[in-house]
């Protein structure tokens, strides 16, 4: 946890007798571990939304769920695997700094045990396919090193023909992958942007440079890749920008080993406005012409979203003509304006995805 300091660990009363309880407190020797009334206390004082304090728990809901797409936009069909909540890194524009209202890094101590009910749920449903992400509460790989969760969760969905498990991550933390066998239904994901956007924004994140590294010495050892430019954010130079990125992902990425490549553009409750000028200043992200979208969030003006994915299409395109690429949470129109094609809704572009995986993994 070296490069994610904590000042204190904090154990929930549900988490009191898991063994992942025991072996954490013991690889975390030195660290002060607080009572959990102690913790209740100082919520919402933490202008890092306690983001040095691991806080421990067992998990009482739904270990997969969908993600939190809406109807009035092409969703991908996507399931997540809740096994924590909140991130180490510090992105500016993370949508958890609003999303959840309750802080900390808060690790499920009982994943193991609700895997197993999780596993069960696809083995009774063989005809559908799951595909599955641990990125969207959390960073994938970021804990990895600590909570080796990577050794938990693969061999038991690569076993399984009808789901592909996604570990989307913007960290290098390969180690612990690498030192498994399995690489079958296994997807690595990359979350990409221009290294301007990363130097200013993704704090505590690896840099483009060592991610698509990392990328590399994954797909060597036999791993599919996936790749996500989202938030794409029309910064100075931005076009420049994004074309540095993919000259980088040209000079370390076979793009036949690609399973797909989604984009999306920066988008937000009103809320989070208020947490970002809060913990990061003045941030330029929230200069840009915003307008609230079918959804609630607001969102670019739609010529601008067209102008950033027509822009990133064309030159993918001009690297690889079958990336897979998609486009997150967009309408029908845009989908055809700017890519060329749409699946006019939630359930094409979920067959599109599946189709991806079977053409890939068989």
């Amino acid at each position: 946890m070296s490069r994610y300091p904590l000042d204190r660990i904090v154990v929930d009363e549900t988490a009191v007798g898991y063994e992942t309880t025991a072996d954490i407190l013991k690889k975390m020797e030195g660290v002060p571990v607080v009572d959990h009334s102690e913790a209740e206390r100082t919520i919402g004082q933490d202008r890092d939304l306690g983001k040095t304090t691991l806080h421990l728990l067992a998990h009482k809901g739904e270990m997969l769920k969908p993600c939190p797409g809406t109807r009035e936009y092409i969703c991908c069909g996507y399931q997540i695997l809740h096994m924590a909540a909140n991130c180490p890194l510090d992105c500016s524009y993370c949508i958890l700094q609003s999303y959840f209202n309750q802080p900390n890094l808060r690790v499920f101590v009982n994943l193991e045990e609700r895997l197993e009910e999780v596993f069960s749920r696809i083995d009774g449903d063989p005809d559908t396919i799951y595909r599955i992400g641990t990125g969207e509460f959390t960073d994938s790989l970021a804990l990895d090193p600590v909570f080796h969760w990577t050794e938990l969760l693969v061999p038991g969905f690569s076993r399984r023909k009808n789901t592909v498990l996604e570990l989307k991550t913007k960290t290098a933390n390969i180690r612990t992958l690498l030192s498994l066998p399995e690489r079958d239904r296994i997807i690595v994901s990359w979350s990409l942007n221009s290294p301007e956007m990363t130097a200013r924004n993704e704090h505590r994140a690896a840099s483009i440079r060592k991610r698509l590294q990392a990328a590399r010495e994954c797909q060597r050892e036999g791993f599919i890749l996936g790749f996500h430019f989202d938030p794409l954010v029309p910064h100075e130079n931005w076009q420049q920008g994004y074309l540095e990125t993919l000259d980088l992902m040209d000079k370390y990425i076979d793009p036949k080993g690609i399973i797909w490549i989604s984009m999306g553009t920066f988008r937000f409750m009103p809320q989070l406005k208020q947490v970002i000028r809060r913990r990061h200043g003045h941030n330029p992200i929230l200069n840009g012409e915003f307008v609230p979208g079918l959804d609630g969030k607001m969102r670019y003006f739609k010529p601008i979203r067209m102008a950033l994915y027509d822009f990133m299409r064309k030159h993918l395109e001009e690297w690889h003509e079958n990336l897979g690429l998609y486009l997150c949470m967009e309408s029908h129109d845009v989908w055809s304006e700017s890519m060329g094609w749409s699946p006019h809704d939630s359930g094409g572009l979920s067959r599109f995805l599946d189709e991806r995986v079977g053409r890939l993994f068989g």
